[in-house]
């Protein structure tokens, strides 16, 4: 079973050249739909509220066979306004809430059987909640394998030191590491993308991968690197192309069975072959999304 902790919200898309669409989204929540829809079981530990928003978050879920074990809130759902440039590319402002009060409770449920957990993005940043998600991860550490995401939102958190500190929290508890070059600049500003990347693999990852849009992501390991290259595709808009290929990367590490504590120190020792592959794989389902509309990551089928 795979866990993400996250924050859940609904897009609202503007652009100049269409009318507005409101898609379920929030990276966390992307992940556990593309996973799903990758073949794998997954929960989604998060909060959305009972109002009409609220609803299509949890009829998205429902949908796509994501469990979701703990229950909707009387706060109002989190909302992210996404203006589209020519090019495609979303520019966000966010109106949200961060909380999580009933995880500690459920947690021992929530991580039993939990191979693997996933967490990033505003949930691991913004207090009060980013504690509470904190926990949850030193909590599951022992036996499920870990990976992050710290998708910045500079918008939110403002304070690049405090982010900076935060980030190496959770990339010193995870096994699994994604970026895009454009976090890693923000965050490491006199580094290259590649030499903050391998920063963070000495601070104790197995894997830590790099986006870098069209020009594709690359990943360094203890044994080595890997590039992978975007096929040719016409880009829509790239909502949830990074959520994509971390689904994507998830899913192709489980495959390979290398999930769970147990399995931490073969992670470790992930070798050249299965690093091109796992990232060549998370690329193509990356490549799928931006051909689409929203946060659509594509089912196992479109990727064989």
């Amino acid at each position: 079973m795979l866990t993400v902790i996250g924050e859940a919200l609904v897009d609202e898309v503007l652009s100049d050249t269409t009318p507005k669409r409101s898609h379920p989204g929030g990276s966390p929540l992307n992940v556990a739909v593309g996973v799903a829809r990758l073949g794998r079981p997954v929960q989604f530990v998060g909060r959305y509220g009972t109002d009409e928003y609220g609803m299509l978050i949890q009829e998205h879920l429902r949908a796509n066979s994501v469990l979701t074990p703990l229950p909707q809130d009387d706060l109002p759902t989190s909302v992210a306004t996404a203006v589209l440039d020519p090019a495609g590319g979303a520019r966000y402002t966010f109106d949200l809430q961060w909380q999580l009060p009933s995880l500690a409770e459920a947690l021992p449920q929530l991580l039993d059987g939990t191979t693997l957990l996933h967490t990033g993005s505003i949930a691991a940043m913004l207090s009060p909640g980013a504690d509470a998600v904190l926990h949850a991860v030193e909590r599951a550490r022992p036996t499920a394998t870990i990976t992050y995401d710290p998708n910045c939102r500079p918008s939110i958190i403002t304070d690049v030191v405090y982010a900076r500190e935060q980030a190496e929290k959770f990339v010193a508890l995870a096994d699994v590491v994604k970026a895009s070059d454009e976090d890693l600049a923000w965050l490491y500003p006199q580094d290259s993308p590649q030499d903050a990347a391998r920063r963070w693999l000495a601070m104790g990852p197995a894997i830590v991968a790099v986006t870098s849009g069209s020009k594709g992501a690359w990943a360094v390991t203890a044994a080595g690197e890997a590039s992978a290259s975007v096929p040719p595709v016409t880009v829509v808009d790239t909502v949830g192309a990074g959520d994509s290929f971390m689904s994507a990367l998830l899913v192709s590490l489980m495959d390979l069975e290398l999930d769970g504590g147990a399995r931490r120190p073969e992670l470790a020792r992930i070798g050249a072959a299965d690093l091109d592959a796992v990232l060549n794989f998370a690329v193509r389902a990356s490549a799928v999304t931006v051909s689409r509309a929203g946060a659509n990551p594509p089912s196992r089928a479109e990727l064989s």
